[in-house]
C-alpha cells in the first residue's frame, strides 16, 4: 500500500505545520528564562518535550485514521496531535495555561485531550497503552467500527504496562496498533544500555502478534506498514507492534544539555532531517515545484502563527476555578 499524491502532500504539510509549531513553542518557551533558567517562568511554564524529527511517525500512521479512531500518545505529543487533527487553537492555548485550552489550562502540553477527535496523551511511561487498549474493547464490544492506536517511546517497552496490554489486546485480538516512536535515548539512557534486545518488534512473537520494524525515519515506510496494520485490525484479525526508528532533534526536554550525546551525532541526525529528504521525494516523483513548495510551506505557517496569537491573547483561568472539574 503506498501512498498517493494527495497523501503525501498531506504527510508533508503536516510535517511543515509540526515542525513550526515546535521551534515556535521553543523561542516562546525561553521567553523570561534567561539570564538565569527557571521553567517557572514565561509564558510557558513547566517541562516542554519537543518532537523536532519524529514527525514521520505521526504522519505515516495517522494517514489512515478516521475521526473516529482513537489515538494515546506520550509525553512528546505534538506531532501526533496536529497529524490526528487536533484543534490547534486549543492545544496551543492549553500549553499556554489559558481559559481556552482544550482543558481550561489545567493540564498543559504533556496532558492533551480532544475529545473530538478521540485524541489524549500523558507524562507517565506507557500510560496510554492501557487506554488504546480499553477503547479498542470498547469498540469490539459494540461491535463499532474503529481501531485504536497507542504511540510510545522505546523506554517504555521495559514498563510492565507494555507486557499486560499486549498480552491482552492479543488475547482479545483487539483492532489495536502499538507504535514504538525509537528515538534511541530515554531521557540520557542509551537504548544499547537499557534494553535486552535490539529491536522491540521482536516481542511481538511472544504475544502471538505481528511485529514490524521501520528503519531510516521514512514517512513512506511507515506509511505503507502502518496501512497494514491498520487494515489488519479493522478486518477484526487483531493487534500489531510497529517500532520505528525516529530521531530526536532536541535535548529530552528544553534546557537539556545533551552531554550524553557522543560527539558528531546530532549533526549527523540533521544531515539525515525526514522533511527535505520528504521534499526532494516530491520534485523526483510529483514534480514537486518551488512554487508549491513556498505555498505549502506559508500554509503551515500561517496556521501556526494564528493558533499562537490566539493563545497569546486568550485569558488565563481565575485562581478560584482551579478545582473545578478536577473530579468530574
Amino acid at each position: 500500500m503506498k501512498p498517493n499524491r494527495t497523501q503525501k502532500l498531506w504527510m508533508y504539510e503536516q510535517m511543515h505545520t509540526s515542525r513550526y509549531f515546535e521551534e515556535c513553542i521553543e523561542k516562546i518557551y525561553m521567553e523570561g528564562k534567561s539570564p538565569a533558567f527557571n521553567m517557572a517562568n514565561g509564558p510557558i511554564p513547566g517541562e516542554m518535550h519537543l518532537s523536532n524529527g519524529q514527525e514521520p511517525c505521526a504522519v505515516g500512521v495517522c494517514a489512515h485514521l478516521e475521526a473516529g479512531d482513537v489515538v494515546t500518545s506520550t509525553h512528546r505529543p505534538h506531532h501526533v496531535a496536529i497529524a490526528k487533527g487536533v484543534d490547534l487553537d486549543g492545544m496551543t492555548a492549553e500549553i499556554f495555561g489559558k481559559k481556552t485550552g482544550l482543558s481550561g489550562g489545567r493540564g498543559g502540553h504533556m496532558h492533551i485531550f480532544d475529545a473530538d477527535v478521540n485524541f489524549s496523551c500523558s507524562g507517565i511511561i506507557a500510560e496510554g497503552m492501557g487506554p488504546a487498549v480499553g477503547a479498542a474493547l470498547s469498540r469490539q464490544l459494540q461491535k463499532k467500527a474503529g481501531v485504536a492506536v497507542a504511540f510510545l517511546g522505546e523506554g517504555a517497552a521495559n514498563q510492565g504496562a507494555f507486557h499486560e496490554s499486549l498480552n491482552l489486546a492479543a488475547v482479545w485480538k483487539l483492532p489495536v496498533i502499538f507504535v514504538i516512536e525509537d528515538n534511541a535515548w530515554g531521557i540520557s539512557v542509551a537504548k544499547s544500555t537499557s534494553t535486552a534486545i535490539e529491536h522491540n518488534d521482536a516481542r511481538a512473537a511472544a504475544y502471538g502478534i505481528p511485529g514490524h520494524y521501520i528503519p531510516g525515519n521514512d514517512p513512506l515506510a511507515i506509511f505503507e506498514v502502518a496501512g497494514e496494520a491498520i487494515d489488519r485490525a479493522r478486518r477484526g484479525e487483531g493487534p500489531s507492534l510497529i517500532e520505528i526508528e525516529t530521531y530526536r532533534l532536541a535535548g529530552h526536554f528544553m534546557g537539556d544539555a545533551e552531554g550524553y550525546r557522543p560527539d558528531g551525532e546530532k549533526e549527523a541526525l540533521f544531515a539525515r532531517d525526514p522533511i527535505p529528504k520528504m521534499r526532494q521525494h516530491l520534485i523526483d516523483t510529483e514534480s514537486w515545484t518551488e512554487e508549491q513548495d513556498q505555498e505549502l510551506v506559508q500554509r503551515s505557517h500561517e496556521r501556526v502563527d494564528l493558533a499562537i496569537q490566539f493563545a497569546r491573547d486568550s485569558e488565563y483561568p481565575a485562581p478560584e476555578e482551579a478545582m473545578e472539574k478536577v473530579f468530574a
